[in-house]
């Protein structure tokens, strides 16, 4: 397996220092949602991330993905053609850069019309679907929000059937909707292109009734899930998406990276044995 973390678990690394602690950590790749602790647009900060982009290649890191704020699941169709360029920005400059994947969301909606909703998402995601076919880019929707359930993720990927839309199995989200890594997989299977790893305990004093801990310290069947990929051939990265920049109550990088690679790595070596 290949392992990448999100800039959004460092927000406050320079990218000199993102590139530093990922070679000396032995992540393989960087994907980026911040530099300089800020998100990160296509356009207003494009030559913010060519720069990135080289600095990482010169490191010999791989940049495995950008992860987009674009979003789809919104009733008004002028924020959704607003969503759509600001994808089309992010296809030009993935392809521009050669990196591989798009992160989108489907996103929350208000879950009154389901079928509604998936279609705002299928009509958007088609819309793109050729330009990125043709930019050699695969744009992922995460299994999030609206859409954290695999099931009704694998939905729209269905009515769109394009080689260059696939799904981000987020490890949380599914799980925390009640479905198992088996589920995931029986309905996204090798549609999975790009693998969000985090773990998290429910905690009733969070909003969101979940708190996000290190790696194995909590319920998500992270092991389990990985399994799973390792079993079915899964050659995409898996990135820790450490979310410090929006939780920063949670460890620093300087502490929950480092233990993150190092359970990986573990989870890694146990599977290759067992195989044996």
């Amino acid at each position: 397996m290949k392992f990448a973390f999100s800039t959004l678990g460092c927000p406050q690394w320079t990218t000199e220092e993102v590139a530093d602690n990922a070679v000396r950590l032995g992540y393989s790749g960087v994907e980026l949602r911040l530099l300089d602790n800020e998100v990160i647009d296509p356009v207003r900060d494009a030559d913010k991330v060519r720069a990135a982009v080289t600095l990482f290649h010169s490191r010999n890191l791989d940049v495995c993905a950008f992860d987009t704020s674009c979003t789809f699941n919104v009733s008004d169709a002028a924020a959704r053609a607003q969503n759509i360029e600001a994808l089309r920005a992010w296809l030009r400059l993935a392809q521009e850069l050669k990196v591989p994947i798009l992160r989108v969301f489907g996103g929350a909606g208000s879950g009154e019309n389901i079928e509604q909703e998936n279609q705002w998402v299928v009509d958007a995601l088609r819309q793109v679907a050729a330009q990125a076919e043709e930019a050699g880019v695969i744009v992922t929707l995460e299994t999030h929000d609206g859409f954290s359930s695999a099931r009704r993720t694998a939905q729209v990927l269905d009515a769109i059937d394009s080689p260059a839309i696939a799904a981000l199995w987020d490890s949380h989200h599914p799980y925390r909707v009640g479905e198992s890594a088996e589920q995931v997989w029986q309905w996204l299977g090798k549609r999975v292109a790009h693998v969000h790893v985090k773990d998290a305990r429910r905690d009733s004093s969070e909003s969101s009734g979940w708190k996000l801990v290190l790696m194995g310290e909590g319920e998500v069947p992270v092991h389990t899930q990985l399994q799973s990929l390792f079993e079915h051939g899964y050659k995409g990265y898996v990135s820790v998406e450490w979310e410090k920049y929006w939780h920063p109550d949670i460890e620093d990088a300087e502490i929950a990276l480092p233990q993150h690679i190092l359970w990986l790595h573990s989870v890694e070596e146990s599977l290759q044995y067992q195989e044996k």
